[in-house]
């Protein structure tokens, strides 16, 4: 699995929300926040079946599922972040996102708590 575009996160969380959906469903959960039309919609579904990012079970109406979590998503996307803007480094990735944050003392303690327990 690759970086995701943000239209194929629009259609993962679709699918993450609903559990399996025919076109109609997943059409509904996007069409208010998208504008998308029904063929579109059904366009980003095959392709992304073709990319193994969705499934389809069920003969009329098909119901499309997410054929990956959202952990797995996100993880790929730390990854890539981390690779390209950080050199693989997590503790530059980290040290970065917690310089721009503005942390309560309960945040910094709990990722404290965190990094302790991870023995970092």
């Amino acid at each position: 699995m690759g970086t995701l575009t943000d239209r194929e996160w629009k259609v993962l969380q679709a699918l993450w929300a609903g559990g399996p959906q025919t076109l109609g469903q997943v059409l509904e959960r996007l069409e208010g926040d998208t504008g998308w039309s029904r063929t579109t919609v059904h366009t980003y579904l095959t392709r992304m079946m073709a990319k193994g990012l969705v499934c389809a079970g069920g003969h009329t109406p098909k119901r499309y599922a997410a054929a990956v979590t959202l952990e797995e998503c996100a993880a790929q996307e730390e990854r890539s972040l981390m690779d390209r803007a950080y050199g693989g480094s997590a503790g530059k990735l980290a040290a970065a996102f917690l310089r721009s944050a503005s942390l309560t003392r309960e945040e910094r303690e709990e990722l404290r708590k965190l990094l302790d327990e991870m023995e970092v």
